[in-house]
């Protein structure tokens, strides 16, 4: 027969509480000793090793800087951004006025014709921009530049030569017409300021007998941005002063074209100055020949100027004056705008 569970008899009234029985309580499980011991003998784990902090590192100068987090207040970087703007604005305003101010006369008229071009003028000349002044500071600039040409031009220097499989076409790049024959049988060359105090008056013939030939294959260069590699026969300049001296103090040599004709057909006379120096460069001829023959009409026949280390309006055509000055001489497209130098 089952055992009942034993429950207390229910307290009557009147009838004191019964004590509380005594909560249970978990058996303890005591540590080994062996355990005990052992833990107390293991020596405490050393301290981790302190790192060393390394020296700072000198930086160089060109080396980039870390970057460095910044916070900026929204009202601040407000009010940057648009004063950034209104400074590109008038950034960009500044340089086109700028650039509208160097434009040259004829450019300006076509892109703001009528009274658009009048008006612009006038604001431009109330801030100072005037033509007068433009003109100055072109001058300025391009004397500058033809001062650092000079200062790093070398007498040495050669330009590269091709061989005669490299030839292309060149082009008759005469600036107005090309001259017709009629001069040619008269052709003297003059030349003046001779050391001997007496000019000289040469014709073709006895110039090729007189002086060897020389050839070379070099690229002459437009300002016009096209080029062509030619096989050129001439008198090297550098024999041609040797044999005609200039007199004492001479720099320069005026070289004229009294038969170039403008693109109407009139007479036009062409003029170039050039420097002593460049005319002894070992690569500045007198070309005579062009591909093995003489020079044709297109070219520039009987004699021109090759001098390959400068743009081809410096090269020119159809000789028929040099002479030797001590200041420097007209030259027609610097008269137009262009250097005096126009060197490669």
């Amino acid at each position: 027969m089952p055992l009942a569970a034993s429950v207390p008899p229910a307290a009557g009234p009147g009838a004191p509480p019964l004590p509380a029985a005594p909560a249970s309580r978990p058996f303890a499980q005591p540590p080994a000793p062996a355990a005990a011991a052992h833990e107390a003998a293991a020596p405490a784990p050393p301290p981790p090793p302190v790192a060393k902090r390394a020296p700072p590192r000198k930086r160089g100068w060109l080396e980039e800087r870390p970057e460095v987090a910044i916070e900026v207040p929204l009202r601040r970087l407000t009010a940057q951004s648009r004063r950034d703007f209104l400074l590109f604005a008038a950034g960009v305003v500044a340089a086109a006025a700028g650039a509208w101010w160097l434009l040259p006369d004829r450019t300006r008229s076509r892109l703001a014709p009528g009274r658009a071009f009048d008006a612009l003028d006038s604001m431009a000349a109330r801030v100072g921009l005037s033509r007068d002044r433009r003109e100055r500071v072109l001058d300025r600039a391009l004397t500058f530049d033809d001062d650092v040409a000079d200062a790093l031009y070398s007498k040495g220097r050669r330009v590269r030569t091709y061989s005669r499989s490299e030839v292309t076409p060149l082009r008759n790049n005469y600036d107005g017409q090309t001259p017709g024959p009629e001069y040619l049988p008269s052709w003297r060359l003059a030349v003046t300021g001779l050391a001997s105090g007496r000019g000289e008056s040469l014709a073709i013939d006895p110039l090729l007998r007189r002086f060897r030939l020389h050839e070379q294959v070099t690229r002459l260069v437009c300002v016009e941005g096209w080029s062509a590699v030619a096989w050129w026969g001439g008198i090297r300049f550098a024999d041609f002063l040797a044999a005609f001296p200039p007199a004492p103090g001479a720099r320069w040599a005026a070289m004229r074209s009294a038969v170039n004709l403008d693109g109407a057909g009139r007479p036009d006379p062409y003029y170039v100055s050039i420097d002593l120096e460049t005319a002894r460069h070992p690569q500045t001829l007198l070309a005579t020949h062009l591909g093995g023959r003489p020079l044709t009409l297109e070219h520039g026949a009987p004699m021109r100027l090759l001098v390959p280390m400068k743009l081809g309006l410096k090269n020119i055509k159809a000789v028929t004056d040099i002479a030797y000055t001590t200041s420097e001489p007209a030259d027609y497209w610097n008269e137009r705008g262009y250097s005096k130098y126009d060197g490669l």
